[in-house]
């Protein structure tokens, strides 16, 4: 792994705690969101601010992190393309062992470590940012989306109609009425 740094928004130094079970910090700050922060139809947009209310307590494996991020949404729904700006609020809570504590290795990957007393958010707050999205967004719940035939809104038009088509089968009958129809007006 690559050294943290420490002026690196999403990095927390977790020296004021120390190593005593029991203390705790208070973090309360607004970081520029990372790139590619949600899914392909709904996001975060990268640099955007999201709000994190965190609390960092010193426990007998390492740092527990638990807390709330805010941020910002933009996309487009999944059924008429109309653009969505909504907000999402997700709980995080993860535990951050020390780094010289030994850990099983078929768990490494699951597992969050300090680095020098230093944690990474970036991972913890990904996770919960696309596991709380939807997976289909909506720019309301009941969206009717767009007309399969022509692509109108059918929100802005709710009226919308298209006549009935005709068979192919009878198409040159149809063809042959309307010609005779001309020739009587004439």
């Amino acid at each position: 792994m690559s050294k943290l740094d420490p002026r690196a928004p999403l990095v927390l130094d977790t020296r004021e705690l120390g190593r005593r079970p029991g203390s705790q910090r208070e973090v309360s700050r607004s970081v520029p969101a990372p790139a590619d922060l949600g899914i392909e139809v709904l996001h975060v947009p990268e640099g955007s601010p999201v709000d994190l209310d965190l609390r960092t307590e010193a426990v007998m494996e390492g740092v527990l992190v638990t807390g709330t991020a805010r941020a910002g949404l933009e996309g487009e729904c999944v059924r008429c393309l109309g653009a969505i700006d909504d907000e999402i609020e997700v709980d995080l809570q993860e535990l951050y062992v020390y780094d010289d504590l030994d850990t099983d290795p078929d768990e490494d990957d699951e597992t969050s470590v300090l680095h020098d007393d230093l944690l990474d958010l970036e991972p913890v707050l990904r996770d919960a940012v696309v596991l709380a999205l939807p997976f289909q967004p909506l720019c309301q719940p009941d969206c009717p989306g767009l007309c399969v035939e022509c692509g109108a809104r059918l929100a802005e038009d709710p009226d919308h109609r298209h006549e009935e088509p005709v068979d192919p089968r009878w198409a040159a009958l149809t063809q042959l009425t309307e010609m005779q129809q001309d020739d009587t007006r004439q």
